[in-house]
């Protein structure tokens, strides 16, 4: 059982509207990436957790928070700006602590889920 006393919570996407969006104008390098994301858990200022889509494109991504990563579906490459380039796909698991700046380019559709802590 679910609901909003249960200490037990799915993450799942079938009971929720995802947001929509975009990366930010000036943090786009290249394509059109459209994100859709469902927050199934929000602790305001502490905890974000959910699934995350986004299609290909890519923009440059700046981590002030802490976040969990396990890929569900497809192929992006997750660049530092030191070079070290990483290419994520179904299956994968990873963190990627505050202070990491580079890019993130979606090359087919990627979902994950994610855990971000603030």
């Amino acid at each position: 059982m679910t609901g909003p006393r249960s200490l037990f919570l799915a993450i799942a996407t079938d009971r929720i509207a995802p947001e929509t969006g975009a990366p930010a104008a000036d943090r786009l390098i290249a394509g059109n990436p459209r994100f859709r994301t469902w927050n199934v858990e929000e602790v305001e200022g502490a905890l974000y957790a959910g699934i995350w889509e986004a299609t290909a494109g890519k923009w440059r991504i700046v981590y002030d928070e802490w976040e969990f990563c396990h890929i569900l579906s497809g192929v992006s490459i997750i660049t530092q700006d030191d070079g070290e380039a990483r290419t994520v796909r179904a299956g994968d698991s990873f963190v990627i602590r505050p202070g990491f700046a580079g890019t993130w380019e979606v090359v087919e559709t990627t979902t994950k889920e994610y855990v971000i802590r603030l």
